[in-house]
């Protein structure tokens, strides 16, 4: 079934922060926007969602599709920090308005609030979409080990991250992006390539305070009630 395709691409460097012009954040090339715009062009496929959990806004990616309902485009990201993009207010422009979920998070969020945002903003916003596509920019430096990221995400957090979006039934292909402690980047990656091939049911999260205003704000544009 569509729901028991998936892959991970343990890919380097990473791509998320690279626009249509220009290299940065350690990235050259915006990986996973040409993976969607390729499975859009060639692969049959009209609706793609993204999801990105890397600890930095993926402001390459959703600058290429701001404009676009080709792609809704979902990130949860330590705010206010590099690269000082994705407001819970940045919802798309255009054609593409609604189509950016901008999930920002202070710093030392942990699985609760990034699951929580998942499974009270992300999926209902996603199953209302219906894409043919996920794609996951699976940054592990919100891993509360990273040097860099300033959030408290364990390695079976990204696992859990994992089955979440394996709910929605449609093929799922991971994409490495950053991290940058080895044992939690190995960890993290290691849990998330078994919750694609195992699968299982997701625990249920909490809400509070960030989703019922992601809610807010999301709910302008899409039901969320599913």
């Amino acid at each position: 079934s569509e729901g028991e395709s998936f892959g991970f691409s343990a890919l380097r460097p990473p791509g998320h922060h690279a626009d249509r012009t220009r290299a940065m954040g350690f990235c050259l090339l915006a990986s996973v926007a040409i993976a969607a715009r390729h499975a859009l062009d060639a692969l049959g496929a009209e609706r793609v969602l993204v999801v990105d959990w890397d600890v930095h806004h993926g402001n390459g990616t959703n600058a290429i599709f701001h404009e676009s309902p080709e792609v809704l485009f979902a990130s949860i990201h330590q705010y206010p920090f590099y690269p000082g993009t994705g407001p819970l207010s940045d919802s798309g422009s255009g054609e593409g308005e609604g189509y950016s979920i901008n999930l920002p998070v202070p710093g030392g969020s942990g699985e609760d609030v990034f699951c929580g945002l998942v499974e009270h903003v992300v999926l209902p916003g996603a199953r209302a979409y219906d894409p043919d596509l996920v794609l996951v920019s699976a940054g592990f430096d919100a891993h509360r080990a990273d040097p860099v990221g300033g959030c408290a995400l364990e390695s079976s957090s990204f696992a859990e991250l994992t089955r979440q979006l394996l709910t929605l039934d449609k093929p799922v292909g991971c994409v490495l992006e950053g991290g940058y402690d080895l044992d939690g980047l190995a960890t993290s990656t290691a849990a998330t390539m078994e919750a694609l091939a195992v699968g299982g049911a997701p625990s249920g999260h909490p809400g509070g305070r960030l989703v019922e205003a992601a809610r807010a704000q999301v709910g302008r544009y899409w039901d969320l009630s599913s």
